[in-house]
C-alpha cells in the first residue's frame, strides 16, 4: 500500500490551544490517571484520503479501515490468520475452490451482514466502472482480470453467496498468499444500501459510511484533522473490545507532537532523528519495522526521464546514508524495491537477494560521466525538472537533500522542489502532474509480488509509466506457474531488471522510532498489510 510519509526534521512549533483541543480530552486517557481508563489519544502523521474500500491505496486509509471494518480473517500477531467473520474454512483439494462459512454479524446501523456483502464488495471493485487502483490484486479470482479489463460481465466474477452465511470463492489458480490477501481491507464486504444511498459521497466522510468491525469512526468530515473510533455497539465480539474511544489527530511536525506527548494529550508519537537519538533509552521507546520502501519514481512522459543514464546519473548522486539518517528512526539505505525483513527465502533475505548495489551506491564521479553522456544523446545542455513530495517535515527534508545533492554533484542540472499535502501528492502522482516524485510502499502481504506486481506496464501504481515487455512477462509467468522454483527465479529476474534500468531509484527502507505510553497494551503491530490492531488493546 501507499505509504504515509511521516515527519522527521527537528522544526521548532509553538503549540496552539486550538491544536491541543483537536487531540481531545485527556480526563479518560491512560496518562491522566483517570479511573476508567477506556481512551486513547493516537496520532497520525496524514489526512485521510478516503474510506472507501475499493478506492483506497494508502497506509492512513486501510489502517482506519482495518479497525472499523472486518473480514473473513484478521491478522494478528506476526501476521497469523485468524478467523474473524469466518467461522470455518473448506478448500478443495486442488487449492481453487474456497467455501467460508459466516457468523452472524451487524452493520454499525442495524443491517444485518450476509454473504451478498462480500459478492456486492468483490465486483463494485473490480468492475471498471469503479477505477480501483487496487483491482489487480484479485488477479487469480475467476475472471477478475477480464472484468477490470471490460471482457466479461462484472458477475462472472469467481464469488457467490449460497444463502446468508456460505461464500464460495472459485480462483482460476492456487494462490500461495490467499489466506493473507482475506486479511486485507480491499476484501472486505459492502454494505450495498449504503453505498448506494451516498452514491459518489461514499467514504468521503464518518457519515458516509457503515461499519462492522471492533470500532466505528466518528466526527471525519473528509478534510478535518481530528476524528475519534467509538466502540462499535453492534459488533460480533464487542465483549472483546476494550477501549471505548480512540482519539486521532494528524501531527506534521515532530516539535508538536511530542510536546503533546509530554503534555498528556497524545499517547504515542513518532521520533524525528534528533529525537531518535536523545530518546532511544526512555520508557516506550519503540521501533517498527514498517516492511516499507521509499524510491523515486521518474515521470517518463517527459523525454529527458526516458533516457536510461540520466536516471542512473541521479541515482547516482544520492547520498542514501546522509539521507537516511537525516530521517530519524532506523532507516537503512535502499538498493531494492523489496523492503528488507519482509521476505525470507531459503535462509536469506530476499531485499538482499534482488538488491542492485552498483545502480544505489553513491558514486559522483560515474554520475558526473553518465550525465555527461545523457545531456549528449538527449542533445541538450542542461536539463531542470521538480521533486514532489509530501509537505510533511520528512517530505520536505528529503526533497531539499535532494536537490542539495544532485545541484552539488551534477554541475548545469537545475531542480525546484514542491510539497503538497499527502492526499494532493497521491492525486499528481496518479494523474502523471509530475517530474520525479517521492513515493512510498509498504507490503500488503509478506511476498515479493506485493512490490515487483506495482511496475507491470499497466499497473495503476506505475505512476512513472516505466515499461519492459520482459519484465511484465516473467511477473505474469511468476504468478501462473506451479513450479515454485520458477515462481522465485522470474521474481528474482523481474526485480533485477527493474532496478538495472533504473525503472525506479530506491532511497531507504523505513523503520519508524516511536514513544508509546508503557501502559498500553495489546496492540497487535504488523509490518505487511495491516499496520495497526487496536480490537485487543487496552489500558493497564
Amino acid at each position: 500500500m501507499k505509504f504515509t510519509k511521516l515527519f522527521a526534521a527537528g522544526a521548532t512549533v509553538l503549540i496552539a490551544g486550538a491544536t491541543l483541543a483537536a487531540c481531545g480530552s485527556n480526563s479518560n486517557s491512560s496518562s491522566s490517571g483517570g479511573s476508567a481508563k477506556k481512551s486513547i489519544n493516537w496520532m497520525d502523521s496524514a489526512e485521510i484520503p478516503t474510506m472507501d474500500i475499493s478506492k483506497a491505496t494508502d497506509a492512513t486509509s486501510f489502517n482506519q479501515l482495518g479497525n472499523v471494518e472486518e473480514g473473513l480473517y484478521r491478522l494478528g500477531k506476526n501476521s497469523k490468520v485468524e478467523n474473524a467473520l469466518a467461522t470455518s474454512t473448506k478448500v478443495s483439494k486442488d487449492g481453487k475452490t474456497w467455501t467460508f462459512t459466516l457468523r452472524p454479524s451487524k452493520w454499525s446501523n442495524g443491517d444485518k451482514l450476509t454473504a451478498k456483502d462480500f459478492v456486492y464488495s468483490w465486483r463494485r471493485t473490480v468492475n471498471p466502472k469503479t477505477a480501483s487502483q487496487y483491482a489487480y490484486l484479485f488477479e487469480g479470482i475467476h475472471n477478475a482480470t477480464q472484468i477490470s479489463a471490460g471482457k466479461v460481465p462484472v458477475n462472472s466474477l469467481g464469488i457467490k453467496a449460497v444463502g446468508e452465511n456460505k461464500l464460495v470463492v472459485t480462483l482460476d489458480k492456487r494462490i500461495p498468499y490467499f489466506k493473507l490477501l482475506m486479511g486485507f481491507p480491499l476484501f472486505f464486504p459492502q454494505n450495498q444500501k449504503v453505498v448506494e444511498a451516498n452514491g459518489s459521497k461514499y467514504g468521503t466522510s464518518s457519515k458516509t459510511t457503515a461499519f462492522n468491525g471492533p470500532f466505528v469512526q466518528k466526527g471525519w468530515t473528509g478534510s478535518n484533522l481530528s476524528w475519534k473510533l467509538v466502540k462499535n455497539k453492534n459488533y460480533w465480539d464487542k465483549k472483546n473490545v476494550k477501549l471505548n474511544t480512540i482519539n486521532y489527530s494528524v501531527q506534521k511536525t515532530p516539535s508538536t507532537a511530542y510536546n503533546l506527548y509530554q503534555s498528556n494529550k497524545l499517547d504515542a508519537t513518532v521520533l524525528d532523528a534528533q529525537q531518535t537519538k536523545n530518546l532511544k533509552h526512555n520508557a516506550g521507546y519503540t521501533l517498527r519495522d514498517t516492511a516499507a520502501t521509499f524510491y523515486v519514481q521518474f515521470n517518463q512522459r517527459r523525454k529527458i526521464f526516458k533516457n536510461e543514464n540520466l536516471r542512473k546519473a541521479i541515482s547516482m548522486s544520492i547520498n542514501r546514508k546522509a539521507l537516511s539518517n537525516a530521517l530519524g528512526g532506523s532507516n537503512t539505505p535502499a538498493d531494492s524495491l523489496t523492503a528488507k525483513g519482509v521476505v525470507n527465502h531459503d535462509g536469506k533475505d530476499w531485499a538482499s537477494v534482488v538488491g542492485d548495489k552498483e545502480s544505489a551506491s553513491y558514486n559522483p564521479t560515474e554520475a558526473k560521466k553518465l550525465y555527461k553522456k545523457a545531456l549528449k544523446e538527449l542533445g541538450v545542455k542542461n536539463v531542470s525538472f521538480s521533486i514532489l513530495s509530501d509537505d510533511t517535515d520528512a517530505g520536505q527534508k528529503t526533497t531539499e537533500t535532494l536537490q542539495s545533492q544532485l545541484e552539488e554533484n551534477l554541475k548545469g542540472m537545475k531542480v525546484s522542489v514542491a510539497n503538497v499535502p499527502f492526499k494532493t501528492r497521491l492525486n499528481r502522482s496518479t494523474n502523471g502532474n509530475f517530474d520525479l516524485v517521492v513515493s512510498g510502499w509498504s507490503a500488503d502481504f509478506a511476498d515479493p509480488i506485493s512490490f515487483v506486481d506495482l511496475f507491470t506496464s499497466k499497473n495503476a501504481n506505475n505512476n512513472g509509466k516505466w515499461s519492459n515487455a520482459q519484465y511484465d512477462k516473467l511477473i505474469a509467468d511468476s504468478k501462473t506457474t506451479a513450479d515454485t522454483t520458477k515462481r522465485w527465479n522470474d521474481l528474482e529476474k523481474a526485480e533485477k531488471i527493474l532496478l538495472n534500468e533504473e525503472g525506479i531509484a530506491p532511497l531507504y527502507y523505513k523503520t519508524e522510532a516511536w514513544l508509546v505510553r508503557p501502559d498500553i497494551k495489546g496492540i497487535v503491530y504488523n509490518g505487511a498489510g495491516l499496520n495497526y490492531n487496536f480490537k485487543n488493546a487496552y489500558v493497564d
